[in-house]
């Protein structure tokens, strides 16, 4: 697969992910670029009300990851590091987060993502390093396959 075809076989992946069963965000790849959109809601809080860092952490790795693996049309590519800067907390509302590959080498890709609020206003920026796996891109890992075709082995 290349081009659209990549982009949307990459788009059935993530909507496969157990991960994301429960969250129900939703991804539109593009070349060296990825947005990942979710709703936060008041499950998704910590004790003082408003979303926990780990769900922007995950929308800001998403958003890399998919923009980097973009590139990549033969195996799945892993996430060697992810640096966040948390600026605002948001208690409701979309959130969107967008990535793009600033960097693709042979062996490592650099992207970055910011998240925002519906308003634009910035909650928080990611800057991480992807790395090529040894996972081929295939149904196994729900690549191209329907929504939910992986099965949470829980």
């Amino acid at each position: 697969m290349s081009g659209e075809e990549h982009f949307k076989a990459l788009e059935t992946m993530y909507a496969s992910a157990p991960c994301n069963s429960e969250l129900g965000p939703t991804l539109r790849v593009g070349r060296g670029e990825a947005e990942v959109q979710m709703v936060a809601r008041p499950s998704m809080h910590h004790a003082a009300h408003a979303v926990h860092g780990a769900f922007y952490f995950k929308m800001l790795d998403d958003a890399a990851f998919f923009a980097a693996n973009s590139l990549v049309e033969d195996v799945f590519v892993v996430t060697v590091s992810l640096d966040v800067e948390l600026f605002r907390p948001v208690q409701e509302g979309r959130l969107i987060a967008r990535g793009r590959v600033l960097h693709a080498g042979r062996k490592l890709l650099f992207a970055e993502s910011v998240l925002s609020d519906a308003q634009g206003r910035l909650l928080a920026k990611g800057n991480g390093v992807f790395a090529r796996s040894g996972v081929t891109l295939d149904e196994r890992v729900g690549y191209g396959t329907e929504p939910g075709a992986i099965e949470d082995p829980a």
